[in-house]
């Protein structure tokens, strides 16, 4: 995980050419990787999600409960305690894996909503204290509400774990001016919120993910070279900025992630950087906000986020009805990577027009599809994620 500032290189070169909403092509892999990556990475760090704190707390882990008769006998179910040394509750982890694996298994890391008892009806789930309560849940039912979101006998069945945390065991989802959750644990003397260049909510989050593939590196039963981060929504700019901060990520997927993640800013197509930064103030840095209706300053779009990842393949997905993430945006950035990952020796995107719903593009590195159908992750997604990784893993 990255955890210091990157010092730029060649700074007259950055100062002379944004980078902007265009395919990021350049001559060779080496200018890539000595000039240009750095610069655009110092970019996302400083004036989009922050950096991350150099100063670090302990951190555990616990078995709390554990069985090879979830999902019917299909699944080994596990459930650990993440203790985060003055975090006052744990991350709680929930690990369903094939029962009947022969071996290591690769992994998917995911992090949910609203606890993880709601991405299935398993009474023994144990549900967080952090987890939303009351009116909170407006109208969810305690215990399976996401299921839909989470095929979890698809996924076990292809050979696949999924460990999944709740993202207010890390940070809350609330503007409380950063005094909840893990960021007052990394202040410094006199410290009461994070500076400009520090990480809001999003890079938080990102942070907490890493700490999963701390444990996923010692359970014996996960190979921890073969786990794909995956995300939607917010969480899908999460898995993004999570496989740039941590190279242990082996695969990467943005689930209508739309501003912030995937989306290109400078098209102003649905949530603008403008609106996200009022609606969510907590989310990314506060130098984020030097960009609202000012995307033309932005040194890079979000391509470069997308760049940042290769030569890991990266997986990308948009709804025909949810123009809010500005799904042909979500398309170009990936398309706009590609060039990168050729300087690799790696095919990018196949395709260079937005294809039609359900006609998904997985022959590169980075894949791409539309399906029909309003903002959520379904199980046509997760199908076509398996399939991705499966070219990888496999």
């Amino acid at each position: 995980m990255l955890m210091v500032a990157v010092v730029l290189p060649s700074m007259s070169v950055v100062a002379q050419q944004k980078y902007g909403a265009k395919p990021l092509e350049f001559e060779s892999l080496k200018e890539w990787k000595k000039v240009h990556r750095p610069a655009i990475l110092e970019f996302f760090q400083s004036e989009v999600y922050g950096r991350t704190p150099e100063k670090q707390p302990k951190v555990s882990f616990e078995m709390l409960e554990q069985s090879d008769k979830a999902l019917g006998g299909k699944a080994v179910r596990k459930q650990v305690a993440i203790n985060v040394e003055g975090l006052p509750t744990p991350i709680l982890l929930l690990i369903y894996q094939p029962a009947e694996a022969k071996g290591k298994v690769p992994a998917f890391v995911c992090m949910n909503f609203k606890g993880n008892h709601q991405i299935n009806p398993d009474p023994v789930i144990i549900i967080s204290e952090n987890a939303p309560k009351g009116e909170e849940l407006k109208g969810d039912a305690p215990r399976g509400a996401a299921m839909s979101r989470w095929p979890l006998e698809e996924i076990v069945g292809a050979g696949y774990a999924v460990a999944t945390i709740y993202r207010g065991d890390v940070d809350p989802d609330v503007d409380d001016n950063f005094q909840n959750g893990i960021h007052p644990l990394f202040y410094t003397e006199g410290q009461s919120v994070p500076a400009a260049d520090e990480w809001g909510t999003i890079g938080a989050w990102a942070w907490g993910l890493s700490r999963v593939m701390d444990y996923l590196e010692k359970d014996k039963s996960i190979d921890n070279k073969r786990v794909a981060v995956v995300g939607h929504s917010r969480l899908g700019k999460t898995s993004l900025w999570a496989a740039v901060c941590d190279k242990r990520f082996a695969l990467a997927v943005s689930n209508d992630s739309g501003c912030g993640g995937a989306a290109l800013s400078m098209r102003k197509m649905g949530e603008t950087v403008a609106k996200i930064n009022k609606s969510f103030p907590h989310w990314f840095c506060d130098n984020y906000n030097k960009y609202n209706d000012n995307e033309e300053a932005l040194l890079v779009d979000q391509q470069g986020l997308i760049a940042l990842i290769a030569p890991r393949p990266v997986y990308v997905a948009s709804a025909t009805e949810d123009a809010w993430a500005d799904p042909e945006g979500e398309f170009l950035s990936a398309l706009y990577a590609s060039p990168v990952y050729e300087l690799y020796g790696k095919k990018g995107l196949a395709i260079s027009a937005m294809p039609q719903p359900e006609k998904p593009s997985i022959e590169g590195s980075v894949g791409y599809h539309i399906r029909t159908g309003k903002h959520d992750i379904t199980l046509y997604d997760w199908l076509q994620y398996i399939k991705f990784a499966n070219k990888y893993f496999k």
